[in-house]
């Protein structure tokens, strides 16, 4: 017996059948035209870049462990994308000249990450990425917080689905150094621990803040600070206060946008002031579906401008998951609208003829590609989810006719030819079918 080559797709990544990349689609598309609402252009990039710019610009989790790399014939280190960000920093560098800033961009590329496959993350995903270049204004995390609203109710979802916790870096760094009073240089370390509060024990969190040498009273009154909401930004320095691009926000009529929340804090390789995730809110996928954040210069690997932006990126995999929880994942879309079917051999012209006028008035139309009775091309059609068919027998065609059936209900009339169309998309528009 031959040996064949395995069937399913390398581990981590995922085939798309037609349904599947139907959902996919819709799912997308809806995303994409709120974007464009707000002026986003899109754009797009190579799936090979420098690991160079990875091992710079990525955290040390994506540039030790989990990027793919492999070597050209020229001896070139380069590496599938793990992330858009140093991507869209090196294209925004190098075409800064011809650039107006502050500039909208948004993009949907699949990205590989070697990483153990589990709920929420594989080896390949697609993640759309939208950002704003070249502004410092607090209006920036308006829009951008506006926006994510706009797209979660495309997707169906209504507020109290999700949550969207934002902080500010500045903040963050006033709380641990005026309240706490943690040592400049050990921010960072603290910030870590921060990090991971909402994931370990409080007796876990207590001794790794006790290894960086914070006191007992020190982390009770960190643990204070973390957990007292809002309530916590009276304690803040002034300085912080007008330094942070939140504080503006939350000063605003936008403030009911995001809930404050201390215990974000996000990758520390990219984020220099706001930053924010959303979370479902449904303890059954009790999770951050997304996130991102300001950072003050994103091409600073290539230029020595300095170019502030904010943005997010938003995976497939945890949205789709996030759909699946709360029974918002919408259906597939049928194959076709309507179908064709010539009762004989010699009628193959006149149906393409009346498919050709049908696909003309934007209706999704086939016809068959081998010869059957019409009981199964019927059947086909239903399975295909067709609403109509038009059937094409020899003495009606004679006639300047066509036969138009609603799959429906079973009703069916003759119709002139030059009416087929018409008939069709009354059925198709979901009115009733006119009676014989």
């Amino acid at each position: 017996m031959p040996e064949y080559l395995p069937t399913a797709p390398y581990r981590g990544t995922r085939d798309f059948l037609p349904q599947e990349m139907s959902i996919r689609t819709q799912v997308f598309h809806r995303l994409y035209d709120v974007i464009e609402r707000y002026g986003f252009l899109r754009y797009d990039g190579p799936i090979l870049e420098s690991a160079e710019i990875y091992e710079a610009k990525s955290g040390r989790e994506i540039a030790d462990q989990q990027l793919y790399t492999l070597t050209d014939r020229g001896g070139r280190r380069l590496a599938l994308r793990p992330e858009m960000t140093p991507s869209v920093a090196r294209m925004i560098a190098g075409n800064a000249g011809q650039l107006q800033f502050p500039v909208r961009w948004y993009t949907n590329v699949n990205c590989h990450r070697y990483e153990r496959p589990q709920r929420g993350r594989v080896r390949e995903h697609w993640q759309i990425n939208v950002d704003i270049f070249g502004s410092d204004s607090a209006s920036c995390e308006i829009e951008i917080f506006e926006l994510i609203h706009d797209m979660m109710a495309a997707l169906g979802a209504s507020t109290d689905m999700w949550k969207l916790r934002a902080n500010d870096r500045v903040l963050l760094e006033s709380i641990l150094t005026d309240i706490v009073e943690i040592p400049a240089d050990k921010l960072r370390d603290v910030s870590s621990v921060v990090d991971r509060w909402e994931k370990y024990p409080r007796e876990q969190l207590a001794e790794q803040a006790s290894e960086l040498g914070v006191s007992d009273k020190q982390f009770d009154r960190l643990a204070e600070a973390l957990t007292s909401g809002a309530s916590v930004l009276d304690d803040i320095s002034q300085d912080a206060r007008e330094r942070s691009h939140l504080m503006h926000v939350l000063n605003s009529s936008a403030a009911d946008l995001v809930i404050f929340d201390p215990l974000i804090v996000r990758a520390f390789e990219y984020y220099t002031s706001t930053v924010f995730e959303v979370f479902d809110a449904n303890p059954a996928n009790n999770r951050s579906l997304f996130g991102g954040g300001r950072y003050s210069n994103l091409a600073s690997l290539f230029t020595p401008q300095q170019i502030p932006g904010i943005g997010f990126g938003m995976g497939d995999v945890t949205i789709h998951d996030f759909l699946d929880t709360h029974g918002l994942r919408p259906e597939p879309r049928s194959e076709v609208d309507v179908v064709v079917i010539p009762l004989d051999e010699s009628l193959a012209e006149p149906a393409r003829q009346v498919a050709r006028q049908l696909r003309g008035a934007g209706l999704r139309t086939s016809t068959p590609l081998e010869a059957r009775k019409l009981g199964k091309e019927l059947a086909r059609a239903s399975r295909a989810g067709a609403q109509a068919v038009v059937i094409i027998g020899p003495d009606e065609w004679n006639a300047g006719t066509v036969t138009v059936r609603a799959m429906a209900t079973k009703d069916q009339r003759q119709v002139p030819v030059a009416s087929a169309v018409e008939a069709v998309q009354v059925i198709t528009a979901g009115a009733e079918t006119p009676s014989s």
